[in-house]
């Protein structure tokens, strides 16, 4: 069941690259800035995914980063998922996310999964939704 909203967060691409063209399916490599709350702390994320196009025309990516807060507290997390284009020139991905820390603030998100909306425009602007998954 899906659970409560746990973040938010907008940003931008910071950089995109091919890595393969192999038999017709690109596999790109794209990272991000984005900045928002987690648990109700501010935080700066910053994360990079690679994403393969599929026979079908979806997308399959997975990606890894890191959320820091102000003071110091960090987390880091992997994910996948999967994607579209939108008839506005974006990708629109939904997936899971899982996170570890060490520090205290964030430690209820060491033993949960996390499920995401993630939406990006022709610009590269970025914005994010993580919900706890019950």
């Amino acid at each position: 069941m899906l659970g409560e909203l746990i973040g938010e967060e907008i940003g931008e691409v910071t950089g995109v690259r091919v890595l393969s063209a192999e038999g017709g399916h690109a596999v790109l490599e794209s990272s991000y800035r984005a900045s928002g709350t987690l648990l109700g702390a501010s935080v700066s994320d910053l994360g990079t995914y690679h994403s393969a196009n599929r026979a079908d025309g979806t997308l399959f990516g997975e990606g890894e980063g890191v959320a820091m807060t102000a003071d110091g507290d960090t987390l880091t997390w992997h994910g996948s998922g999967v994607g579209h284009l939108t008839g506005s020139g974006g990708v629109s991905w939904r997936g899971a996310l899982f996170y570890e820390t060490t520090g205290d603030r964030f430690a209820q998100l060491n033993g949960i999964a996390a499920v995401f909306e993630f939406e990006t425009d022709p610009d590269g602007k970025i914005s994010a939704k993580v919900y706890e998954w019950k």
